[in-house]
């Protein structure tokens, strides 16, 4: 009992099912049958069916399993879009009318059609058309045609299972139309694509390159059919690079010495760049040395250096002066140009080479003089004041000439821009080398051959005359440099003496008591130069006595008298007996002298001397020996005796 009413509303339930499906029956539009369905286009399905009567538009319904694409459509046929390429959908329809819509028809199987290829195109060169594309999915093939978007000339088609396609033989500068679609396992085309492609122009010919002048360099080119303007790119090898754009057919560029630049051209028009032609290089003169500094100038010899420079591969300086050409050849930057002229100009240049562009012969140059030349000393003479005369020849234009005499004993100069010079105090008895340079604001001469020089000797210091005898003296001398030989000469008016010596001394006879001499001195080198040396007079020693003779004198002395030969003199007489010496000086103008108290019995040596200015007696008198007796304890006899050979020592 407790199941019945649940009995009694599931019977209620199912009735009021079977009636709205009776009205619904009655009232919707007939569901249609789908004839056809198929894709022309990759992203929709057109589906084809009959027409239901009563049917105002159709639902069509398309699924792939992932997602529900609808759309709405007044009669068939009738379009789905907005699909996946290359995907199967199930397609249903409904009819629809005022009365509501039918029941889904039986579904149909269609398949999209594969996707077009996005082409990438592109013209390599003037007659030739190169077609890119990505992958299409589920492709196997591909179908690309071309012909001229003017629809003149035949069509080109080709097949590959490539992504890329080139199509040769072009017209150049032409405007193409390509056509192309993949195709499935099936061989169904898919979507197609189109695009236009303009061959370009060809790329300019006939380039040349001129630098003229350096520095600026022209590039030229010939005239390109269907080109509208240009652009010519130089680039140096140190990576920059210039361009210029242009509708003429040259251009031009600033340039530097020693770059090698690399020059291409393109011409343009609407389709796009030319293909790349020929690229040119072009180098130019290595640059020339800016900094020429000589380091060294002599006579005969010039060093220069400079700074390296770009594109150099070696140099060549070349010096010319006149007919004279001077040369040399380095890879190094320094040059030493020898085989000069002295004295010289010379206009050098250095020049810079390269294998490719051979040489910068628009270098510039500067003028090097050469150091003055060697003077030739012609003669040296000596005047009578020891002054050193030197003359030389003169070559040099603006010269100012330095003579040096060097020796042991020092060193002597003299300048002067003529062509002698003179110098004193060169110290006597002395030999020296002679040289002399020329200087200039170039720079020195080498210095002249030497010449020697020999002073005269010096005359002796500290002369000394020495009365040997009365008719000899004895000169004699000190030196500090050694002559050969001296020549001594006294000489009075009554005459000469002379003696010839290599020693420091030397004895003169003849001469003559009592009288004043010039004395005069010769030093004479071995070389023959004499130095003439005069002293002070010499007043020769008064003349001995003549006539001694002892006089007794009372009873215990003695008076020595005697005879004055020539002159006045002062006299000493001394007495030399074994009991002692007695010794007695008369006064001035007397010739005798009186000596007292002498001891008798005894033999006496008795000697008159002339007694000089200096107070020394003279020694080379005659003695005379007297003996003296006694007489008681007086003086007795005085007797002489005779000559004495002794020389008693003067006091």
């Amino acid at each position: 009992m407790a199941r019945e009413p649940e009995r009694g509303l599931s019977l209620i339930g199912f009735v009021l099912v079977c009636l709205k499906t009776v009205v619904s029956a009655k009232t919707a539009p007939e569901t249609p049958t789908i004839d056809q369905a198929y894709s022309k286009i990759s992203n929709s399905i057109t589906v084809e069916w009959a027409t239901v009567p009563g049917a105002t538009s159709y639902l069509l319904r398309a699924e792939d399993g992932d997602t529900v694409i609808e759309t709405m459509v007044a009669s068939s046929p009738g379009t789905v879009t907005g699909l996946k390429a290359a995907t199967l959908y199930q397609i249903t329809i409904r009819s629809i009318s005022a009365t509501g819509r039918s029941q889904a028809s039986p579904p149909k199987q269609a398949k999209t059609v594969l996707a077009a290829p996005i082409l990438e195109v592109s013209s390599p060169s003037p007659d030739s058309i190169l077609v890119q594309w990505e992958a299409v999915y589920m492709a196997i093939g591909f179908s690309v045609s071309i012909m001229q978007a003017n629809g003149l000339g035949k069509i080109w088609k080709e097949n590959t299972t490539n992504t890329s396609l080139t199509f040769s033989n072009l017209n150049a500068g032409t405007l193409y139309t390509i056509k192309a679609y993949a195709w499935n396992a099936k061989g169904i085309p898919g979507d197609d694509s189109t695009c236009n492609q303009r061959t370009i122009a060809c790329a300019p010919g006939r380039v040349t390159i001129q630098e003229d002048p350096p520095g600026h360099l022209s590039v030229a080119w010939s005239n390109v059919d269907l080109g509208d303007y240009y652009v010519a790119f130089v680039k140096s090898d140190d990576g920059l690079e210039v361009h210029c754009n242009t509708s003429l057919t040259q251009c031009n560029f600033l340039s530097e010495c020693g770059f090698t630049y690399f020059i291409s051209v393109f011409a343009y028009n609407k389709a796009g760049q030319s293909p790349l032609g020929d690229v040119f290089n072009y180098t130019t003169a290595p640059c020339c040395p800016s900094d020429i500094n000589p380091v060294l100038v002599s006579s005969d010899r010039v060093e220069i250096i400079w700074s390296p420079v770009r594109g150099a591969e070696f140099y060549e300086t070349k010096a010319i002066a006149g007919y004279s050409v001077v040369e040399c050849n380095d890879t190094a930057p320094a040059c030493t140009l020898s085989a000069l002229e002295c004295d010289t100009k010379y206009n050098v240049t250095v020049y810079s080479f390269s294998e490719v562009q051979s040489s910068n012969m628009s270098c510039t140059s500067r003028f090097i003089t050469t150091a003055p030349c060697s003077p030739e000393i012609k003669n040296i003479s000596m005047d009578a004041f020891s002054t050193i005369n030197v003359r030389w020849q003169a070559t040099n234009d603006d010269a100012i000439y330095t003579v040096t005499a060097q020796g042991e004993r020092g060193l002597y100069r003299c300048s002067s821009k003529g062509e002698a010079c003179t110098m004193g105090g060169l110290p006597c008895g002395s030999v020296f080398s002679v040289t002399a340079v020329a200087e200039t604001e170039i720079g020195r001469s080498l210095p002249s051959y030497s010449v020697p020089l020999e002073t005269v000797p010096c005359c002796p210091a500290g002369l000394t005359i020495t009365q040997v005898t009365q008719s000899v003296i004895n000169v004699s001398w000190t030196f500090d440099t050694v002559a050969q030989t001296y020549v001594t000469v006294l000489e009075s008016h009554i005459g000469q003496s002379k003696c010839h010596t290599h020693q420091s001394h030397c004895l003169l006879g003849c001469i003559t008591c009592g009288i004043n001499y010039t004395v005069a001195l010769k030093a004479i080198s071995a070389s023959g130069l004499t130095s003439d040396c005069t002293y002070q007079t010499y007043f020769s020693s008064a003349c001995c006595p003549l006539g001694v003779k002892l006089y007794r004198l009372g009873s215990n002395g003695i008076r020595i008298h005697w005879q004055v030969s020539r002159g006045s003199a002062n006299y000493s007489t001394d007495l030399y007996g074994s009991k002692g010496i007695f010794t007695c000086a008369p006064r001035a103008g007397l010739s005798f002298c009186d000596v007292t108290e002498i001891p008798c019995g005894d033999v006496y040596t008795v000697m008159v001397s002339p007694v000089a200015e200096t107070g020394l007696k003279l020694a080379f008198c005659p003695k005379k020996i007297y003996s003296v007796t006694c007489s008681g304890s007086t003086l007795g006899v005085v007797i002489y005796r005779g000559k004495s050979n002794d020389t008693a020592s003067p006091r």
